[in-house]
């Protein structure tokens, strides 16, 4: 069913409203971590508020895919909505890493680390659409949506949240806010949480390609001095591709010639899938490393991309994400069970301990990895190439090195299962 066809069975004005007034939460930004917070808390007795700018359609509709961790899929199995996400993806069972044309190529493998397999590679219609499908009779879930945050004032016993729904703007309460809003979070910013990090030199490529051969469920990240390029297996013999490079490479590659490019993409995949056909434009987008300075204030947490950014390498954004909203919902969730208040300083400070920390670990290893595998300065090339001989080797270094890949390193969030 096209994206026409599923705003014609939804209202492009506002959604119907389930309930309005007061809420336990209200989640700022209907995304696939803004939902998964939302999938892990129903049943709990909490009453949600889930406000997004775009009809649910248009929200789902973005194409896009995601490595996704093993931890992800635990996750998302704990909340009871895997199930209907699994067989829609790619499992992968090898992960192969590669240093330009270099003939030294590292494969790592489900024995190394004792798992059945080592991640997938999912869509984010897919994702979204379930998370979606899942929330659909829960009562205690009211989306806003379309619905646009115009202003939140923030009290010692509650937020009040005032909502744009078409022509008309509502205000709602709650006793804490999650801010799901994205990189740019404007609740982020209203609040004066301030951020830390830089922009890289380098842009991404994004797009999706099929594939003459198989891509035997293998996932790739070849280095390249221009920057990292990773191809994710996706279904029916077709792959996510992004490729890293300097800002004005990226936009000279994003205009060239169809047939060129083809050629080019050929030559850096190795001819291992062979020919290959585009089956989407190239999405240009620049790249940034960002940590918040703290994940939470009075009655307000951050969670994805609004409290931190990474590079693309190792696919760990989403990842992040989604561990962060299984943790905010295992600490709300107690909380509420024993009685406290879910938006106090008190509370939120248990998520920030926990998440802040282990975040800043997947920020340093992807930009430690960006930054040594881009460029051709040799003592660098020398180092990095020792760096793969020794994840060959050395059978500890490797067993870590997929822990924190895989997201198996670190606190995992317990979510009661929700059906």
């Amino acid at each position: 069913m096209g994206v026409s066809e599923l705003l014609a069975a939804e209202s492009i004005i506002a959604e119907s409203v389930k309930g309005e007034g007061d809420y336990d939460i209200a989640i700022v930004g209907g995304g696939i971590v803004g939902a998964t917070v939302a999938c892990s808390l129903k049943n709990s007795g909490l009453r949600i508020a889930l406000i997004e700018p775009q009809p649910k359609a248009i929200a789902a509709s973005r194409r896009q895919a995601y490595a996704l961790t093993l931890q992800t899929g635990r996750i998302l199995d704990q909340i009871g909505v895997w199930g209907d996400i699994l067989p829609k993806i790619t499992t992968f069972y090898q992960i192969s890493l590669s240093d330009n044309d270099h003939p030294n190529v590292i494969n790592f493998e489900t024995t190394d680390l004792g798992t059945e397999a080592l991640g997938y590679v999912g869509e984010h219609s897919v994702i979204l659409t379930a998370m979606q499908r899942f929330l659909e009779d829960c009562a205690e879930v009211h989306w806003w949506c379309p619905g646009r945050v115009k202003q939140v004032s923030y009290y010692s016993d509650r937020a009040e949240i005032e909502v744009e729904t078409g022509e008309e703007v509502k205000t709602i309460k709650a006793r804490l806010v999650m801010a799901a809003d994205g990189a740019k979070s404007p609740l982020r910013e209203a609040c004066g949480i301030n951020t830390k990090g830089w922009k890289y030199w380098q842009s991404c490529i994004a797009f999706t390609i099929q594939t003459e051969k198989h891509h035997n469920n293998v996932a790739f990240e070849k280095f390249w001095s221009s920057g990292p390029m990773g191809v994710l297996p996706l279904p029916g013999n077709r792959c996510q591709v992004v490729l890293t490079a300097p800002h004005s490479q990226a936009h000279e590659w994003q205009k060239m010639d169809k047939g060129e490019f083809l050629e080019l993409l050929e030559y850096r995949t190795g001819g291992v899938l062979g020919r290959l056909e585009l089956l989407s434009d190239r999405i240009v987008f620049p790249v940034q490393l960002m940590q918040s300075d703290r994940y939470v204030n009075h009655r307000l947490a951050l969670v994805g991309d609004a409290a931190h950014c990474c590079h693309p390498v190792g696919g760990q954004g989403l990842n992040m994400g989604i561990r962060d909203a299984g943790a905010i919902a295992e600490i709300v969730k107690k909380a509420y069970q024993a009685g406290e208040d879910i938006g106090d300083l008190k509370t939120l400070n248990r998520y920030q301990k926990w998440r802040r920390g282990e975040n800043l670990l997947i920020l340093g290893f992807t930009d430690f990895l960006d930054r040594m595998f881009s460029g051709n300065w040799r003592p660098q090339v020398i180092l990095r190439r020792w760096g793969l001989w020794g994840l060959k080797k050395i059978r500890p270094l490797r067993y870590l090195s997929l822990r924190i890949m895989t997201g198996l390193f670190g606190r995992a969030p317990q979510i009661t299962e929700c059906k």
